[in-house]
C-alpha cells in the first residue's frame, strides 16, 4: 500500500509510509538471500495483444487505484495539483478539483476522498466521489460537526472516523450520509483508551485498523481487524508503537501486514499469518523510498532504484515481476497495481494478482505515454461583421487538432469590458468547433465596437495544458437614429409625472411577431421642466442619437448622446422657440445624410431646420415649408417609410385621421395621402427608427388603450402594419411624454 506523505509532520517519512521503530516479536529474514529474485514475471495473456490500453499520463504521479480506474496527479505552472481519473475500459477521463489547502485519498473500490487537509488524518470536511459513476454528485460529510477526524472510506456514502465520546475519549465510528441525514455507529471491541486511529483499505467486508493504547509515557501500538457490517473487532495484533501516519496496513485471507523500521536493520514489513499466528519481519533494505502491497501470501515490493519483486510470506520464494517499479498500490479486490516497466511491453501500469497455481500473475493495464498535444490549428472568426446583414447572428469557429476537447469562448467588448461566455463541444463530424452568437450581451443587444475573442481549448479528460487563441472582431450595424446605446436597437424614452426620464431598450428583431423590451434604465430626474422632448437622431456625427428639449421660457437645449445610454451636459441652442407648439426631428428631409428638424408655430406654419452636423450649432437658419399645419394636433418625422429618396412625415388631424407626407428631398413634401382613422386613441406617436431590422423605419404609438409598433411596409397607400409589443404594457397612463 502506498501512502501520500506531505508536510512537516512527515520529516522522517519514506515515500510510502512514516518510519516506526522495531517490531519486536517475529522472525527476521535477511535481505540479500530471502529477497533475491528468480525469473518469474508472467507475460500478459496473448488475447490482450490487440487490446487498446488506456494511457497513464507521462510525467504525472500515481495517486491511487480503484477497481475500474486509477488516479494520477500533476502540478500546474502555479504549483497547483491537478487530479485526473482514468478508467481502465478506455472511457473518458475525469478531472477532479482538489480543495484549496486540502488533499485526497482513496478506498472502497473507486471512491476518491477530497478533504480540507493534505494529511488525511486531519480531514474534517470531506467529499466522497464514486468514480465508478463519475457523473454522480459527490457526498459531503462534515466530520467537524461531530468533532471527528477521517480514518478511512468504507463506501460511497460512509467512512470510518475517530470521534470523541462524552468524556473526551476517542472512539472509532462508522459515519454514514444518507440524503441530508448523517448517522454514526460505534465499533466495539477496541481498547477504551485507544487513539490515533488509521486504517487499511476495506475489502471482503473488513478493515485493518491501527491505534495507540496504554498509559501516558508508555503507549504501545495495536492492530485490529474489524467486521464493518457487525461493527465489532474480530482479531487483534500487538505492535510496540503506532499512531497517526504509521502506514502499510494491509491484509489478505492469509496474512496481515504493516510497515516498520529498526535502526541498524532498515525498513521492513511486519506480517502475521492469520492461520498459524506466525509473525515475521521481511527486510526491504536501507531506509528509503520503498513501496509494497500484499497479494494473497505474496508481498509485492520495490523502490525506484530496484526491480519490482514478490516474496512469499509462506515459503520465502522470491520472483521478479518488473524490471523497475516506482509505485505499488493495494486494490480493494485483493490485487495490486504497480507503476513500472519491463522489457516485454514497456512502461505503464501493471496489475498483480494470483494465477490459478497461486503464483503472481502480471498483466499490463495501462500504457505510460505522453497525452494528446492539443492545438488550435485554424481560427474562423471574421475581422468585421455587420449584424444587420447577418440577421443579428455570427458564427465563430476553431479547428482543433483533436475532437475529444472543448473550447471556452469569451467575447469582451473592449470599451465596456462586458463579457459573453460559452463552452463549445465537438460537432457530430470533423474537428471544427463552432457556435453561433446571437448578438446579445448582458441581457440586451450587444453594443457595436471591437471585441476581444478569446478561445481556450482543453481536452475533455483534463490532461495537458490549455491552449489559447486571441482574435479581434469589429461589430457594426446600420445607423439607427433612435439608438442611444450604440447597439443598433431602438431605445424609447418616456417621462413620468415626477419628471423622471426612462429609457427602454428594445430587442432588434421581433420574437414570433412581437416586439420585446430588453430592459428599462432610469436616466435622471428634472425633465419635467421641459414642454417637449424630442429624439432628433445623430446631430453631431458621432453615430449616437441626440435629444433636443424645449423649456417653458422658449429656450431649446441640445443633449448630445454619448452612445452608452447617457448624455453630455446640455448645450443651449437658442431662444424664441416658445413660438412653436410642435417639434419633430430625426429624419433626413433633404437627402444630405444629416438629421433635420421640423417645427409648427401657433399660426399653423411649418418650418424646416436643416441639420448642420455641428453640435454647438446643430441647425441652419429656418426655411418656410408652408401654412395650414394648424389642422394637425400631432406631427411625427418617421424617416423614409414610403421608398422615396428622403424622410417622410405623418400628421394627425383633430378627427384622428393620419396623413402621410412623402419627402421630396428638398425639405418639402408631396401631396398628402390618407393612411386611416382612429389614431386619436394614442397620446404619442414616435418615429422610432428601424425597430425590426428590416431596413425601414417604424412608428410606435402610445396611449391608454395600449402601445403598438407600426412596422413600415414600403407602401404609400398602406405604409404601416401593426405588431404587438410588451413595451409599456399596462402603463398607458404612466407617462406624459414619449420620445
Amino acid at each position: 500500500m502506498q501512502l501520500r506523505t506531505t508536510g512537516t509532520r512527515l520529516a522522517t517519512a519514506v515515500t510510502v509510509v512514516l518510519a516506526v521503530t522495531a517490531l519486536g516479536a517475529g522472525t527476521l529474514a535477511t535481505a540479500p538471500a530471502a529477497l533475491a529474485a528468480t525469473p518469474a514475471a508472467v507475460a500478459a495473456p496473448a488475447d490482450q495483444a490487440d487490446t487498446v490500453l488506456p494511457v497513464y499520463p507521462e510525467g504525472t504521479d500515481l495517486g491511487g487505484v480503484g477497481a475500474s480506474g486509477f488516479l494520477t496527479y500533476s502540478f500546474t505552472e502555479d504549483s497547483e495539483r491537478k487530479l485526473l481519473w482514468t478508467p481502465y475500459d478506455g472511457g473518458a477521463r475525469t478531472p477532479l478539483d482538489e480543495p484549496e489547502g486540502g488533499g485526497w485519498t482513496m478506498g472502497a473500490d473507486d471512491v476518491v476522498v477530497l478533504g480540507d487537509d493534505n494529511w488525511s488524518a486531519q480531514m474534517r470536511s470531506i467529499t466522497l466521489r464514486n468514480m465508478a459513476t463519475p457523473s454522480a454528485p459527490g457526498v459531503d460529510i462534515d466530520l467537524g460537526a461531530l468533532q471527528g477526524n477521517y480514518v478511512a472510506v468504507l463506501s460511497p456514502t460512509s467512512v470510518l472516523a475517530q470521534l470523541p465520546n462524552a468524556v473526551g475519549q476517542a472512539e472509532l465510528h462508522v459515519v454514514t450520509k444518507d440524503g441530508a441525514t448523517t448517522t454514526t455507529r460505534k465499533i466495539s471491541g477496541l481498547p477504551a483508551d485507544a487513539t490515533d486511529y488509521f486504517a487499511s483499505r476495506v475489502h471482503d467486508g473488513s478493515v485493518l485498523v491501527g491505534y495507540e493504547t496504554g498509559p501516558e509515557g508508555a503507549r504501545t501500538g495495536g492492530r485490529a481487524l474489524v467486521d464493518v457490517a457487525a461493527g465489532t473487532v474480530t482479531k487483534t495484533y500487538a505492535s510496540p508503537e503506532s499512531g497517526y501516519g504509521f502506514g502499510g496496513l494491509d491484509f489478505s485471507a492469509s496474512h496481515v501486514t504493516w510497515f516498520g523500521y529498526e535502526a541498524g536493520t532498515g525498513d521492513y514489513v511486519a506480517s502475521v499469518d492469520r492461520v498459524t499466528g506466525e509473525e515475521k519481519r521481511t527486510v526491504l533494505g536501507a531506509h528509503g523510498e520503498w513501496h509494497f502491497s500484499l497479494v494473497g501470501h505474496w508481498l509485492v515490493y520495490g523502490s525506484p532504484s530496484t526491480p519490482l519483486r514478490a516474496v512469499s510470506l509462506t515459503t520465502g520464494e522470491t520472483r521478479q515481476l518488473l524490471d523497475s517499479g516506482t509505485d505499488a498500490w493495494a486494490a480493494a479486490d485483493g490485487t495490486a497495481v504497480a507503476r513500472g516497466a519491463r522489457a516485454a511491453d514497456g512502461k505503464g501500469l501493471f496489475r498483480i494478482e494470483l494465477a490459478e497455481d497461486g503464483t503472481p500473475k502480471v498483466t499490463k493495464v495501462a500504457d505510460e505515454a505522453p497525452l494528446v498535444d492539443l492545438k488550435i490549428e485554424q481560427v474562423h472568426v471574421p475581422d468585421k461583421v455587420n449584424l444587420d446583414q447577418t440577421g443579428g447572428k455570427v458564427t465563430l469557429g476553431w479547428t482543433l487538432s483533436h475532437r475529444e476537447a472543448f473550447v471556452d469562448v469569451t467575447l469582451t467588448h473592449m470599451v465596456t469590458e462586458k463579457e459573453y461566455r460559452t463552452r463549445v463541444y465537438a460537432p457530430a463530424e470533423g474537428n471544427r468547433f463552432t457556435f453561433t452568437w446571437d448578438g446579445a450581451l448582458d441581457g440586451a443587444e450587444a453594443p457595436n465596437g471591437s471585441y476581444a475573442v478569446a478561445a481556450e481549448a482543453m481536452l475533455l479528460d483534463g490532461t495537458g495544458e490549455p491552449v489559447y487563441q486571441g482574435w479581434r472582431m469589429d461589430v457594426v450595424r446600420w445607423l439607427n437614429p433612435h439608438d442611444y446605446t450604440n447597439n443598433g436597437s431602438t431605445d424609447v424614452l418616456a417621462r413620468d409625472a415626477a419628471g423622471a426620464l426612462w429609457r427602454d431598450d428594445l430587442w432588434n428583431r421581433p420574437v414570433e411577431g412581437r416586439v420585446e423590451t430588453a430592459g428599462r434604465t432610469r436616466i435622471g430626474t428634472g425633465w419635467g421642466a421641459y414642454k417637449q422632448i424630442e429624439a432628433v437622431g445623430d446631430l453631431a456625427g458621432n453615430e449616437a442619437g441626440d435629444l433636443v428639449a424645449l423649456d417653458g421660457a422658449g429656450v431649446l437645449w441640445h443633449y448630445l448622446g454619448k452612445g452608452d445610454g447617457t448624455f453630455e451636459t446640455r448645450v443651449k441652442i437658442g431662444t424664441g422657440w416658445g413660438a412653436y407648439n410642435k417639434l419633430t426631428g430625426g429624419s433626413d428631409l433633404d437627402g444630405d445624410g444629416r438629421a433635420d428638424l421640423l417645427a409648427t408655430d401657433t399660426t399653423g406654419v411649418l418650418w424646416f431646420y436643416k441639420g448642420t452636423g455641428d453640435s454647438a450649432k446643430p441647425f441652419a437658419t429656418r426655411a418656410r415649408v408652408g401654412g395650414g399645419w394648424g389642422a394637425y394636433n400631432h406631427i411625427t418625422a418617421v424617416g423614409n417609410v414610403a421608398g422615396t429618396g428622403a424622410g417622410d412625415l405623418v400628421a394627425r388631424d383633430a378627427s384622428g385621421v393620419l396623413w402621410l407626407y412623402q419627402g421630396n428631398g428638398s425639405g418639402n413634401f408631396a401631396a398628402r395621402v390618407q393612411i386611416g382613422g382612429g389614431w386619436g386613441a394614442f397620446s404619442q406617436l414616435v418615429g422610432a427608427g428601424d425597430v425590426d431590422s428590416d431596413g425601414r423605419p417604424d412608428l410606435i404609438a402610445y396611449g391608454t388603450g395600449g402601445t403598438y409598433v407600426y412596422r413600415s411596409t414600403g407602401s404609400v397607400s398602406t405604409p404601416f402594419s401593426r405588431a404587438t409589443t410588451n413595451l409599456y404594457a399596462g402603463e398607458g397612463t404612466k407617462f406624459n411624454h414619449v420620445a
